[in-house]
């Protein structure tokens, strides 16, 4: 699992954002907590799963690129769509990966 540098996060989580980090890292429960990565199919944007998910000994964790954590799954989908409308403005397309891989470096 690979995070992007600057984790977008959603209100109810940037206080404690690194803890929650920490924690999903560490294989502890969150179990409200809902992470934002890159699709695993090409024809979506983005992926929103739930932190409980990771914890399935043969989730495929390994290819995951986290870009923002939320803390609960309304706030997912409104910071998944502030995401994709950041690129829109930012870039006129939808090309998320690539935005966001030039916007920060990886975080292990």
């Amino acid at each position: 699992m690979k995070w992007h540098e600057d984790l977008y996060a959603g209100k109810s989580i940037r206080r404690r954002l690194w803890k929650v980090k920490w924690k999903i890292v560490h294989n502890a429960g969150q179990i409200r907590v809902y992470v934002i990565t890159f699709s695993s199919n090409e024809k979506n944007l983005l992926d929103i799963i739930p932190s409980r998910e990771l914890l399935q000994k043969h989730y495929p964790k390994k290819d995951l690129y986290v870009i923002g954590l939320a803390g609960n799954y309304k706030e997912a989908v409104e910071l998944a769509a502030y995401i994709v409308s950041e690129v829109y403005q930012a870039t006129g397309g939808f090309d998320v990966r690539s935005y966001i891989r030039q916007k920060g470096k990886l975080d292990t």
